[in-house]
């Protein structure tokens, strides 16, 4: 119970977060149009593939060697100080090649990327201590915080006139205020206050040297296609893809969680050597993975161009592209817990070889797919790419760990997900037969909102395991969750 109570809270804040950050997106939407939302977005893509040079895997050690219970304090600083000293190598490379940064972004933007990256990395450290600490519901906590708070700046900046410049004031404003507060309850749940030690260093570049591949893979998966459409279609349509985008990984938000939550409690198992505990969390993983993103995946297909019209009447040409991003984030949500299973077995090695598949999947279909099918060559060659690396990982994790995936589970949420569509696509042929609706966005919220309630209903009446899971967690019981 308290593993569910700990996912629904990193959920909701998570969602919250989502839900701020989609305002902000839509206000760029209308207020800068799709090529200042596409320029923004290649900052990011810049911002998160240098990240990964910047971190090489030091947050996700942090969070693992903190995680078994011993010289947290120690780890912490280590990890610290090796991220700083690559944060510093990598902000001098792109400001010695500031004029190709400014000519690939199409904006003089090197000095802003360097900020980007220090204040990621600052939130990023802070993160992994306390997800090691298993503070995964207070790190989930921030993340509303970071989004509301850039969200609010940059929408007053962009009402003020301010036009990107807003931006980038909004996004260093929301990482150094979770950092600071991060900081602040790291310090104060650290069980051994030393410094570090040569061993300390040593063991966490030893996991760390397989790790990293995980956030290389993480980019690939969001930045890839960003990336590569950036050397081939314009600025507008790079930001009509990623306002698709946006919608679709609002959907994995629940998976992500759901990971991070059991990732210290399968670390901590594994490291009790009590395998079949393990495998008994990963196959409750594999049944809620898909809770939110089966019925939106349909929900998605139905209501695309209604959802992408939000941002304004040019972006609703990205029905199509959304649906297959979906289907992508789909297959996400279930290959990112065997990987996240891995690695709490203390096999990054194995992790690294599938992230490595998937990777190279990834880059080889863009780069075939974009030059002919452009946007929808994107999300078809990541969606393939991470199917591939799905079938990879569940033939290296069922050789370690015995497991059963819990198709009745999986096929009663689509039975669910299949009354909610039927619901959805009467009350969407009923708004356009006999109901005018000024605002489009009232039909779109509207039909959302009664979607969620049949599916949630639906999956209420067919699914025991849902059933249990929910009365288990009910708010009255959330006082029992440890802190």
């Amino acid at each position: 119970m308290r593993l569910g109570q700990t996912s629904i809270i990193h959920f909701a804040s998570r969602f919250v977060a989502s839900a701020s950050g989609f305002a902000a997106t839509v206000f760029i939407g209308r207020i800068l149009g799709s090529g200042g939302l596409g320029t923004y977005y290649l900052i990011l893509s810049l911002v998160a593939w240098l990240g990964i040079a910047v971190k090489m895997g030091v947050p996700s050690s942090i969070t693992k060697r903190i995680s078994e219970g011993t010289d947290d304090a120690a780890y912490a600083v280590a990890g610290t100080s090796i991220s700083i000293l690559l944060f510093v190598v990598v902000s001098a490379l792109v400001l010695l090649f500031r004029e190709q940064v400014n000519e690939y972004i199409g904006h003089p933007a090197a000095v802003i990327v360097v900020l980007f990256l220090g204040v990621n990395l600052a939130q990023s450290i802070t993160n992994s201590v306390l997800r090691g600490q298993h503070l995964v519901h207070i790190s989930g906590v921030f993340t509303p915080i970071r989004t509301g708070s850039r969200s609010i700046v940059q929408i007053i900046g962009l009402l003020s006139g301010l036009g990107l410049t807003a931006l980038y004031i909004g996004y260093t404003a929301g990482y150094v205020l979770v950092a600071l507060f991060g900081l602040w309850v790291a310090l104060k749940n650290f069980q051994n206050m030393r410094l570090p030690n040569r061993k300390h260093y040593r063991e966490l570049i030893s996991y760390a040297k397989f790790s990293w591949i995980g956030s290389l893979r993480s980019r690939a998966f969001n930045w890839v296609d960003v990336t590569i459409l950036g050397f081939f279609v314009s600025q507008s349509v790079i930001g009509i893809y990623t306002a698709a985008w946006n919608i679709s990984v609002f959907l994995i938000l629940f998976g992500g969680s759901l990971s991070q939550t059991l990732f210290p409690e399968m670390s901590s198992l594994s490291a009790d050597e009590d395998s079949e505990a393990v495998a008994d969390l990963f196959e409750t993983a594999l049944a809620f993975s898909g809770l939110i993103l089966i019925p939106g995946l349909i929900g998605g297909t139905l209501l695309g161009e209604q959802l992408l019209r939000i941002y304004g009447d040019e972006f609703s040409q990205g029905g199509t592209i959304l649906s297959v991003l979906i289907v992508a984030t789909l297959i996400q949500g279930y290959q990112r817990q065997f990987t996240t299973t891995l690695n709490a077995l203390d096999k990054p090695e194995i992790a690294f070889r599938i992230n490595a598949v998937f990777i190279a999947a990834n880059v080889i279909l863009n780069l075939s797919l974009i030059p002919y099918f452009q946007v929808i060559g994107a999300a078809a060659a990541t969606a393939t790419a991470v199917a591939i690396s799905l079938v990879a990982a569940h033939y290296m994790l069922s050789s370690l760990i015995d497991y059963s995936i819990p198709f009745g589970e999986i096929a009663r949420q689509w039975g669910a997900a299949a009354v909610m569509g039927v619901v959805v696509a009467l009350g969407r042929r009923a708004e356009t037969t006999y109901i005018d609706f000024s605002y489009e966005f009232v039909t779109v919220l509207i039909l959302v909102i009664l979607g969620a309630g049949v599916y949630s209903v639906s999956l209420f009446a067919l699914s025991g395991r849902f059933r249990k899971t929910v009365i288990d967690n009910l708010p009255s019981r959330l006082s029992q969750i440890s802190v």
